[in-house]
């Protein structure tokens, strides 16, 4: 074996070499000598010769520029969002368009393309694109000892001399986000976090888009859940979000110490947008009619009343003497009415994990409504009902700036008196968690350029709120020999509304500072009662752990008679959402990412080597 002539790349025998070169002689010479760099998105090279064929065989500039590699770095500060820009550009630039030294390809150093991969290959992730091919450190780039060239040398020279006297900070780029920019932005956030943060998808819009969330966590601990954009045309919150995820990423790894407590301790679900569909809407026609346009989702579906009512199932029950208002199961006839997608993956996605503590986001006022939303008189409107935890209040946003009534209750309204709608309501009776609904301003869809002063606005209520969820107690509830158990009720005397303890016997409940008596029950166990004091100034949940003791179980005719109980297990009983059950085990696996046509269209090939699961 010996090294081809030095305009090409690799290894091959003697025979080989002269059947390539035979090869370009009969097509079109090349000639092996340097040339001026004339790709365009390459001409800030640090020097001005290259030479073709490049390392990756390209064999004239014109094949260059047709090829998907060159299209890839033309187009991957747009992709990226200007992250890893012009780092990943210049480094692909030094492979397809190589320095040329003594009619020689020079090679870029190999430790320089590692250190990029190293500091951008989460981005690519992000967008669910593999490392390209043609960046191969092992491949195509050589080490010190064999005089490679550094490519970016002077970008680093640059980025040093402008962070000489500066601090690290979290850039963020406060525009609008399309549903595709969203989702890149979300997804390159969770890879630069790989250690505390994923993203899942709970389900598809009406129009096939992805409900996609965002997770910050390091251990199990108190779910917290944020929402926004459930009216596709109240747009800040679902921004703020966006806003709040890529903080709270940067933030953690720049090591401030509130952000890494509230992540260290807190499991923090993020869904900034519950109806894409609707918001696409709206911004297609913000400056006609963005007032209406787009608040419903793609099949005209105001989604924050479609949920179920389990409020006036909870007023018809107070007769009964072992009346709760919790763990409601869905009436049956609930799944006859039209049930929009969206609804549905929010619904399945509140039953599959223990939240503690939610906010709604929305927009048009500016005040916090608790539950319930729903009068407690079914002709009069505008009642104050309160739920069993009417004292337990969480005092964020106590603003009142959009002209109406609220001034003198703090920004802070029960919803059955402004006005009704189910969601907070269902949160709250269907499972443990508590839901507020954060109306975050006057405009509905605000100027861009108002993004920036809303953030640093609402910054720290939403930090505050997400805080919050530690007030009150948590723990576990074992048997006898250790073991957690699953579904045991937790109850405080007084409050007639009880928490369920998740799959291995943990619980959490939001409670204000005072003296409580609480209560642990399982079925077929003893029941426990405890007498605690939270104190004024705790700034964590109190930690009150039971052991239930296993006792023959004789049951109370009027213990167990809570109409509908039984059924709380049923959940889309004539399965109608089978299909979006099934999706994430379907063909929608199989997608390209929402960059593959723009590939496919323009350079007129199939690059897979840019997919992560091909």
């Amino acid at each position: 074996m010996r090294r081809c002539p030095n305009f090409w790349p690799v290894l091959y025998s003697c025979e080989s070499c002269l059947a390539t070169i035979a090869f370009i002689s009969r097509n079109a010479f090349v000639s092996a000598t340097c040339i001026d760099v004339a790709l365009g998105y390459c001409q800030d090279m640090p020097y001005s010769h290259t030479i073709f064929p490049n390392i990756v065989g390209h064999r004239s500039r014109q094949e260059t520029e047709m090829g998907a590699e060159y299209l890839l770095l033309s187009v991957v500060h747009g992709l990226l969002n200007g992250e890893c820009s012009p780092d990943i550009r210049l480094l692909g630039c030094s492979v397809l368009a190589p320095q040329c030294r003594g009619d020689r390809i020079r090679r870029p150093c190999r430790s320089s393309c590692e250190e990029v991969r190293k500091a951008c290959g989460h981005a690519l992730e992000g967008i669910d694109m593999a490392w390209p091919f043609f960046l191969d450190c092992d491949r195509f780039f050589v080490s010190d000892q064999e005089g490679c060239y550094d490519p970016l040398a002077d970008l680093k020279g640059n980025v040093a001399f402008a962070n000489f006297s500066g601090e690290p900070s979290t850039i963020i780029q406060f525009i609008y986000h399309t549903n595709a920019q969203m989702v890149n932005v979300l997804k390159r956030t969770a890879a630069k976090c790989s250690d505390i943060s994923r993203t899942y998808s709970i389900g598809r819009s009406a129009e096939g888009k992805d409900l996609l969330v965002i997770e910050f966590s390091t251990n199990p601990g108190h779910h917290e859940l944020m929402w926004g954009n459930m009216h596709g045309n109240e747009v800040l919150g679902r921004q703020l979000l966006i806003y709040l995820a890529e903080y709270l990423c940067s933030e953690y790894l720049l090591g401030n110490e509130r952000i890494q407590t509230l992540i260290n301790t807190t499991r923090i679900h993020i869904l900034p947008s519950m109806n894409p569909d609707g918001y696409e809407l709206a911004s297609a026609e913000m400056y006609f009619n963005g007032w209406l346009n787009g608040r419903r989702n793609s099949q005209n579906i105001d989604l924050n009343r479609n949920f179920p009512d389990l409020t006036s199932i909870a007023y018809s029950r107070r007769r009964y003497r072992q009346f709760r208002i919790d763990h409601i199961p869905i009436p049956d006839s609930f799944w006859f009415n039209k049930v929009a997608p969206e609804t549905y993956a929010v619904m399945k996605w509140i039953r599959s994990i223990p939240f503690v503590l939610s906010a709604s986001l929305h927009g048009g006022e500016l005040l916090v409504s608790y539950p319930f939303d729903f009068s407690k008189h079914p002709h009069e409107d505008k009642m104050f009902s309160p739920t069993p935890d009417e004292q337990v209040r969480l005092r964020t946003y106590a603003d009142d700036r959009c002209g109406a009534s609220f001034a003198h209750r703090g920004g802070i309204i029960n919803g059955a008196e402004w006005y009704s709608f189910c969601m907070a309501d269902f949160n709250y009776l269907h499972s443990n968690c508590f839901e507020l609904t954060v109306e975050l301003g006057c405009e509905k869809f605000p100027p861009e350029d108002e993004l920036y002063p809303e953030w640093l606005r609402n910054k720290e209520a939403l930090l505050s709120f997400m805080e919050a969820v530690h007030q009150g107690i948590k723990g576990v509830v074992k048997d006898e020999f250790g073991n957690g158990i699953k579904g045991a009720t937790i109850s405080v005397r007084g409050i007639r509304h009880e928490v369920t303890t998740a799959e291995d016997g943990d619980y959490w409940r939001l409670l204000n500072p005072g003296v409580h008596v609480l209560t642990a029950t399982a079925s077929g166990y003893s029941k426990v009662m405890k007498r605690v004091n939270l104190p004024h100034n705790m700034d964590k949940a109190g930690r009150v752990d039971f052991v239930l003791k296993k006792v023959s179980l004789e049951p109370d005719v009027d213990d167990l008679y809570i109409p509908g109980v039984e059924t709380y297990e049923r959940f889309d009983p004539y399965n109608q959402f089978e299909s979006y059950r099934d999706r994430e085990n379907g063909e929608e696996r199989q997608e390209k990412p929402w960059w593959w046509s723009y590939f496919t269209q323009t350079s007129g090939s199939s690059p897979t080597w840019l997919l992560r699961n091909f």
